[in-house]
């Protein structure tokens, strides 16, 4: 094994966030030093072997982690050792106990994906001190996560924070969750074919022709938005958060985004005294899930 860095002589965490397509393995102290990242395809029957070979090559260069913490998609048990529920992909994910497959002395702390990026966005990211967050994660679909009073909301069966599956349309078609109109199919990259009427697959070439002033794609954009605005403004009243932190893929419109939504939100946003909801981006893009399973890890060395 190779000496471990001087950036690393007092020990580091390691952040681990699996997703469909790709594993992602973040080195960093508690100080929040960064001391590597490293990438891997995680599709297939062979992602256990990519990841296990992902750590090795980092406890090589760095020695021994001071605890490894891991993000993934699905419910986290209630152990908090392996993901609970998550039908149909990455095999052999659930029930997986990953200290024993990391051969960890110490318990390998497992959380949901989305929770892990909101926990990176408070440590690391846009959320640092805030202590009432909402995150919602535009992409293909609409994930995301609560933290009040600086706790992270699991619920009773880790279900909490599956923010896209909140009804805007009880007369609309049932989505993935059997939810009707939801949030998830009013926004989500995946239904974009379907309410453009097959112009469009991708929220970026919608953006790009709103932009040139396409008048279909406004209107399609202009929906979008006020959909979210409206759930932002119901997710507010539910939860109270200070700040709304907008990530994943459609937050790379930018002010196209996040202007319209401002001017939304002062039509539906309940605001007692004059309070406001800080909306803004997240920081930490794809390494957020990595981050947040650090930071998770580090609760462990400190309990």
């Amino acid at each position: 094994m190779n000496a471990a860095s001087p950036a690393s002589e007092n020990g580091y965490l390691l952040g681990l966030d699996l997703g469909g397509t790709r594993l992602k393995a973040l080195a960093i102290t508690p100080g929040g030093v960064e001391l590597t990242r490293e990438t891997s395809p995680s599709g297939g029957d062979s992602w256990q072997d990519a990841l296990r070979g992902c750590v090795a090559r980092i406890t090589a260069r760095h020695g021994k982690p001071l605890a490894i913490g891991a993000a993934a998609p699905g419910l986290a048990a209630a152990d908090g050792r392996s993901i609970e529920f998550m039908p149909g992909r990455l095999q052999g994910l659930v029930g997986l106990d990953w200290a024993e497959l990391l051969e960890s002395d110490t318990p390998v702390p497992v959380i949901n994906d989305a929770h892990a990026a909101l926990l990176g966005e408070v440590w690391m990211g846009a959320a640092k001190s805030e202590r009432d967050v909402v995150l919602l994660t535009l992409g293909t679909g609409v994930g995301g996560a609560i933290l009040s009073d600086g706790r992270l909301l699991r619920g009773s069966i880790g279900r909490a924070g599956h923010l896209g599956h909140i009804t805007l349309d009880p007369a609309g078609p049932p989505d993935i969750a059997n939810t009707p109109g939801s949030l998830e199919d009013a926004v989500g990259n995946h239904s974009l074919a379907a309410r453009s009427h097959g112009r469009y697959t991708t929220t970026a070439a919608l953006v790009a022709d709103a932009a040139l002033g396409d008048a279909e794609a406004e209107k399609i954009w202009a929906r979008m938005i006020r959909d979210l605005a409206a759930a932002i403004a119901s997710l507010v009243n539910v939860l109270d958060p200070a700040l709304v932190l907008i990530g994943g893929g459609i937050s790379e419109a930018g002010e196209r985004l996040f202007s319209p939504l401002a001017r939304e939100l002062d039509r539906f946003e309940w605001r007692p005294g004059g309070h406001r909801v800080r909306i803004a981006r997240a920081q930490l893009g794809d390494w957020a899930g990595a981050y947040g399973a650090a930071t998770r890890a580090m609760c462990q060395i400190q309990s």
